[in-house]
């Protein structure tokens, strides 16, 4: 909470400016599993929509993974805003996708978490300990 004399909210000294916005995003989606994981894939352009992570990630990529994995594949998203949508969820059934049920961003339960953790540390030039994210 900020408390300033009344009308002196725009006075020089109470003004401090701030960039918002420092460097570039990047939003990537991979596929990690006990016995491997994927190339990072970039969304090029534009916010990850449910219509195109159902065409560029559910239906290109992990669709043909899930066949190929038989029935012990189980698929597994964090549930961000865009994957929730009605119509992933249906196109997941229409598939027989299997999904695993918990809490939505629970990085405790979400392996891949731990991934992008230890990714941003790499990125950002933090320590990672020896021999992780040697394949990145």
């Amino acid at each position: 909470m900020i408390w300033r004399e009344p009308g002196t909210r725009y006075r020089a000294p109470n003004i401090v400016e701030k960039n918002q916005y420092i460097g570039g995003g990047l939003l990537v989606w991979a596929r990690i599993a006990a016995n491997g994981q994927t190339e990072l894939y970039v969304f090029v352009g534009g916010s990850v929509t449910a219509v195109r992570y159902r065409d560029e990630i559910l239906h290109s990529l992990v669709r043909s993974f899930i066949s190929a994995m038989g029935t012990d594949a189980i698929f597994m998203d964090d549930k961000a805003r865009p994957l929730r949508a009605r119509l992933l969820r249906s196109y997941l059934e229409s598939e027989t996708i299997p999904q695993i049920a918990w809490l939505p961003r629970s990085p405790d339960l979400n392996p891949i978490e731990y991934v992008w953790d230890m990714l941003g540390r790499r990125i950002a030039g933090r320590s990672v300990p020896p021999g992780t994210l040697h394949e990145l």
